[in-house]
């Protein structure tokens, strides 16, 4: 866990508080100036999205879930009711996944994960037409670490419907921003493969 820690210039009991979730670049709830109280309360809730995250990854989704719950209480996060949303997927329980990522975008519409993830959870629900404006959104976010998936989900999208020259830009669009992303690559090579 690093944490920027930055005060404030005026009377005003307030520090700049940044914390990173340790999963990649992600911060945790982006900077905000907070008081001691509010600090400590957002690293107890990073502490329980951390061990969420790691109880997750291991499989044991009902204690994952519960754990981030818990980080909510101490201090409501996109990170964890976006993560939590995930971890219902996992359950099966897609309506409360979706749920999640709407409490994720009041907290912080800045953030593009929980609009990719709502996208994501409706072309499991054959709902495609509707996923596009979800993966819109993420594409416009402005605190999002991974733009290459929308692109991504949004070319699985118009390859369902026929649009073969639209998905093959929204693919080349994914590589371009993550060379390495391997489902985009091997679904430009299908579909160019399937177009010649």
């Amino acid at each position: 866990m690093t944490e920027k820690t930055e005060t404030n210039i005026t009377e005003d009991p307030r520090e700049l508080i940044a914390l990173d979730t340790g999963i990649g670049e992600m911060p945790f709830g982006g900077e905000e100036f907070l008081t001691e109280g509010e600090a400590e309360r957002k690293r107890e809730a990073l502490h329980y999205f951390q061990q969420a995250y790691e109880t997750q990854m291991r499989g044991e989704l009902d204690e994952a879930a519960d754990l981030y719950k818990q980080s909510i209480e101490r201090y409501p996060t996109a990170e964890a009711h976006t993560f939590l949303g995930w971890t219902y997927s996992f359950m099966g329980l897609r309506d409360e996944a979706i749920e999640e990522c709407h409490l994720a975008i009041e907290v912080d519409p800045d953030f593009g994960n929980p609009y990719n993830d709502i996208g994501a959870y409706l072309i499991e629900a054959g709902n495609l037409h509707s996923a596009i404006a979800w993966f819109e959104r993420a594409m416009k976010a402005p605190r999002y670490e991974a733009y290459f998936y929308p692109h991504f989900n949004l070319g699985r999208v118009y390859e369902a419907m026929g649009r073969w020259f639209e998905a093959l830009a929204e693919y080349q669009t994914a590589i371009r921003l993550n060379p390495k992303y391997g489902l985009a690559i091997t679904a430009l090579r299908r579909l160019q493969g399937r177009l010649n």
